[in-house]
């Protein structure tokens, strides 16, 4: 039977992929690549180094196919999403069916860990329960974004007998107004943190962790939020895409609940 890796390949630094990870590179005939557009090359130029730099036969295949555009600006998100996914499941499935043999072995490398924000596992599933193609899964965890940027920060992700949510800027002003402990935010476009009411807010921030590129800024929320989105904006204009994540802290000298603005 044909077999699916989905492969966590770290936050951006190559050296952060595990020796897990290696070996199962090292097995795969194919390795399907979803191309995103010349903006994004440099998310291909880094997989296709990770494969180079790991991969030690010469008989493994890189297979790529154009990513399907989502509309971003759709007033339902959800629906755009899933309509987005349900394309993309067509092309996984042809390229398992078409490209890999009967008892072949792809995969398919994520950025940070597989189980967190990819929905690589969840279009996999949707695949084999379309019944048109068989295969085995396996999932090789990697080093997520949130534990680069814990470490490139310098900071542990958790408090002595606090709770961490782990949210979307969409959602950010709902989880705070629910009075949950620190958040970490992915996914978050449109800057979420500057509508919040700073008073008793730490942020730590960082784009491009691991990578050459990387930035890092931190401190108070009222401090460096304007920072924040401008070293944002800035590195948009020069890249034309940003991956970033930050962690908002609750100072606990403080009995401030933070409210959206």
């Amino acid at each position: 039977m044909r077999t699916v890796s989905v492969i966590g390949i770290g936050a951006g630094d190559p050296r952060q992929v595990t020796v897990q990870a290696i070996d199962a590179l090292n097995t795969v005939d194919v390795v399907f690549m979803m191309d995103k557009g010349a903006q994004k090359q440099e998310l291909s130029r880094l997989r296709r180094e990770i494969c180079e730099r790991y991969i030690t036969g010469t008989s493994y295949r890189i297979v790529v196919a154009a990513d399907p555009e989502r509309d971003r600006a759709a007033s339902d998100y959800q629906s755009a999403v899933d309509d987005w996914r349900s394309r993309r499941v067509e092309i996984y499935e042809r390229l398992i069916t078409g490209e890999l043999g009967e008892h072949g072995h792809g995969a398919f490398l994520a950025w940070g860990d597989p189980s967190i924000y990819d929905g690589t596992l969840d279009m996999l599933g949707q695949v084999r329960g379309r019944g048109v193609v068989s295969f085995e899964l396996d999932v090789i965890p990697g080093i997520s974004s949130v534990q680069a940027l814990a470490a490139r920060h310098q900071i542990s992700l958790t408090q002595t007998g606090q709770p961490v949510h782990l949210t979307t800027g969409r959602r950010l002003s709902q989880v705070l107004a629910g009075q949950a402990g620190d958040v970490i935010v992915m996914l978050d476009s449109g800057c979420a943190f500057a509508a919040l009411e700073p008073d008793g807010l730490e942020i730590y921030w960082g784009a491009y962790v691991g990578t050459d590129e990387e930035i890092l800024i931190s401190g108070r929320l009222a401090d460096v939020a304007d920072d924040i989105v401008s070293a944002r904006a800035d590195a948009r204009r020069r890249h034309g895409w940003v991956m970033d994540s930050y962690l908002l802290r609750r100072d606990q000298r403080r009995g401030d609940e933070p409210a959206a603005g």
